[in-house]
């Protein structure tokens, strides 16, 4: 984000003398964007940023997809991940870092999903910026810059190469529901607002759906002392990296002679925030709008809008329901948190489901809900949406739970068997 903040302990003077009760340094580490041409902050650590005492390869698993031939859309489950049902073993023992599994992804972007109940390993993703959002649950998500408290329907954008863990609410702790479902979005560029949404000098505009209120920054800074751990006990760091691995990345650990939590003060305009999709203020019209008034974040080569409860339009000879459409650009990902989706009953998709709709295919609501719209005023439902302007592969989750028959669902399912290669 544009706007500044500061937090801790940081000199009067940027690159100057920063020193500890004890009358040594801290250590200033600038971590910016677009090579000193584009948003930072500075960090001070009471140790070396760049000491490293140890390294091995992380294997981050099956990273390989598989293109979408025949081009087709199709419905995936992914409540099916991590039940009692899956091969891959239930939720127990997964942490959101490496647990996390491919469904959907591109040169720009991966869409991978994971029910967790264990804290992750420290972990910082060196290829682009991640946006997670929270499903269902909770977590404490401790981060160098501080930390965030996230709970159901929160999204966390995380700059590149921020370290930082997820400690998930487990039963027995205050607040637990039920097990952290995360939805994480990779880049491999940077995550923002929609730039029609910001002034020329980054500040929200008043047509903006949400402005800077609605953003959570880090609290903190947090130190390990302050989570009951040793400052000075060596600590792995696992780093998601570019590298010749299926996707263009691999996966490294570093061992630290510290703990990563040494960041005594910071200050800038690049941090991780958190926003929650209820303070997303719908835009809504006489007749349906289209899907970019949803838009809230924005990589390169995609884009992330929620649909949210609203109010929906109110021509007197309106059709609520969206229009038929062909994506002749991208490929659309819906993913269906909650309420009733009108566009896709008799489908078969409801809550946990993902439908893709890939560029070349025209679609659009099911048989029977563009006539039973009409009259309807309000539309209680919560989906998650990537588009990509690439075309998406399926990744092994994906590939897993694909329904095989949701191509057939605008004809009556006259092709009964499954599609070959699907779930």
């Amino acid at each position: 984000m544009a706007h500044y903040q500061l937090r801790g302990n940081v000199p009067p003077k940027r690159h100057t003398q920063h020193r500890t009760p004890e009358g040594g340094l801290y250590y200033e580490e600038l971590m910016g964007e677009e090579g000193f041409s584009s948003d930072s902050s500075l960090l001070y650590h009471r140790g070396l940023p760049s000491a490293i005492q140890d390294v091995r390869e992380w294997d981050l698993g099956d990273q390989a997809t598989t293109p979408n031939h025949p081009l087709l859309p199709r419905h995936l489950t992914l409540h099916d991940l991590f039940g009692a049902t899956d091969p891959r073993g239930d939720h127990h023992g997964v942490d959101v870092v490496t647990g996390r599994r491919l469904v959907l992804g591109n040169g720009d972007v991966r869409i991978s999903y994971v029910v967790a109940d264990t804290p992750s390993p420290f972990y910082r993703n060196g290829i682009g910026d991640e946006c997670v959002y929270v499903e269902r649950g909770g977590a404490r998500v401790e981060t160098v810059f501080g930390a965030f408290e996230v709970a159901t329907g929160d999204y966390l954008v995380i700059p590149r190469a921020t370290t930082h863990r997820w400690i998930p609410r487990v039963e027995g702790d205050e607040g637990y529901t039920e097990p952290l479902r995360a939805y994480c979005i990779e880049a491999n560029s940077h995550i923002t607002p929609p730039k029609r949404y910001l002034s020329r000098f980054g500040q929200l505009l008043e047509h903006a759906p949400y402005c800077e209120r609605d953003l959570r920054t880090p609290e903190g800074p947090l130190l390990a002392a302050e989570v009951g751990e040793d400052r000075d006990a060596p600590t792995e760091v696992y780093i998601k990296h570019r590298g010749n691995g299926p996707g263009g990345l691999v996966g490294t650990v570093y061992t630290y002679p510290y703990h990563p939590l040494d960041v005594v003060g910071w200050d800038g305009c690049l941090y991780p925030y958190a926003f929650n999709v209820s303070d997303f203020e719908p835009i809504t019209g006489r007749v349906h709008q289209p899907p970019p008034v949803h838009q809230v974040f924005e990589g390169h080569n995609f884009v992330i809008c929620n649909f949210v409860p609203r109010k929906v339009d109110y021509h007197p000879l309106s059709i609520p329901v969206p229009y038929y459409h062909s994506n002749v650009d991208s490929d659309e990902v819906m993913f269906y948190v909650d309420g009733d989706y009108e566009a896709r009953k008799g489908s078969g998709i409801g809550k946990g489901s993902i439908s893709l709709h890939p560029g070349g295919h025209a679609h659009g609501p099911q048989p029977g809900a563009y006539e039973r719209s009409i009259g309807v005023e309000f539309f209680d439902e919560l989906a998650v949406m990537v588009d990509t302007f690439r075309p998406l592969e399926l990744g092994e989750a994906g590939r897993a739970v694909d329904d095989g028959k949701y191509a057939w669902t605008w004809t009556g399912g006259r092709r009964d068997e499954p599609i070959d290669g699907a779930g």
